[in-house]
């Protein structure tokens, strides 16, 4: 059987992207794994399926698999590379998409160039959860401000926020020399974190600008992630080290995010198709 495929990226954070209108994919663990690996499969930092919504409020629904195989309630930079998709396959009947997201309804402007062309996607990525209940981290604080979590690898002070799916912020004084890839997946998998958590090293230049690296739950660390971007400049406004909106200069590029007065937040970036292809799967007999 052939699998048709779309690869597609927003700031380098890359996706395979699989029309499935038609509800004909059911992916195992193993299967997800195979094709996002970077050496025997596709490779990419996740898998989205392109369904039918299911909330009348939604035009389509993203179903979003990190490479591990594990479901994700959000992605930022794929709902983003979602709308791209829609619109390169003429699905979008004007410049706005409701997305249907296991984090909730997602709704998209789309930036169009001088041609009428996709540029960018401004999406309105929701109220931030605050409260550690819901993040669901069982650290103390309403918010959890610089709380304490203690890994292996030593002590590690972050700041929780939930934009749909849970980040664990902690501020360094240079991202080049983070420890991301070692005390990243130690904070990820803390046991007060009971769903786990994609962790965030930022590190802020001035009021406007924040540099930062993610190491993403379920995926290790990736070139950008665009609800990591969203936590970051919440927490940064929260903790006074910066306004309610800022640049959030990553690996793979920049997004530009606002905290606005009525609590919303709001995500600007870019999404890009990389090639399409076919992956032929054996039969089973």
């Amino acid at each position: 059987m052939d699998l048709r495929f779309t690869k597609m990226h927003g700031c380098g954070n890359d996706f395979i992207v699989v029309d499935d209108v038609a509800n004909e994919w059911d992916f195992d663990e193993e299967a997800v794994q195979l094709l996002c690996d970077r050496h025997f499969g596709i490779g990419a930092d996740g898998l989205i399926l392109v369904r039918n919504a299911s909330d009348p409020e939604g035009d389509f629904f993203m179903l979003y698999v990190n490479a591990d195989g594990s479901l994700a309630e959000m992605c930022g930079n794929g709902v983003r590379v979602f709308a791209k998709y829609l619109d390169d396959t003429g699905r979008v009947g004007g410049d706005t998409i409701a997305v249907q997201t296991l984090g909730g309804i997602k709704r998209i402007d789309i930036v169009r160039d001088e041609n009428g062309a996709f540029s960018l996607a401004r999406v309105d990525m929701g109220t931030p959860v605050l409260d550690a209940a819901s993040i669901p981290t069982a650290l103390p604080g309403d918010p959890v401000v610089d709380a304490l979590v203690s890994t292996d690898a030593g002590d590690v002070r972050v700041t929780c926020v939930s934009m749909g799916n849970p980040h664990a912020i902690v501020w360094v004084d240079d991202v080049d020399t983070a420890p991301v890839t070692t005390t990243g997946p130690l904070v990820e998998a803390a046991p007060v974190f009971p769903r786990r958590t994609n962790v965030e090293f930022a590190q802020v230049v001035d009021s406007g600008r924040i540099r930062l690296r993610v190491w993403e739950r379920g995926v290790g660390e990736t070139l950008a992630c665009g609800t990591g971007a969203c936590a970051t400049l919440v927490a940064a406004a929260l903790t006074g080290r910066t306004g309610r909106s800022a640049t959030i200069e990553l690996p793979g590029g920049d997004l530009d995010i606002e905290w606005s007065e009525d609590g919303r937040v709001g995500m600007t970036g870019p999404a890009e198709t990389v090639f399409t292809g076919v992956w032929s799967i054996p039969d089973e007999e």
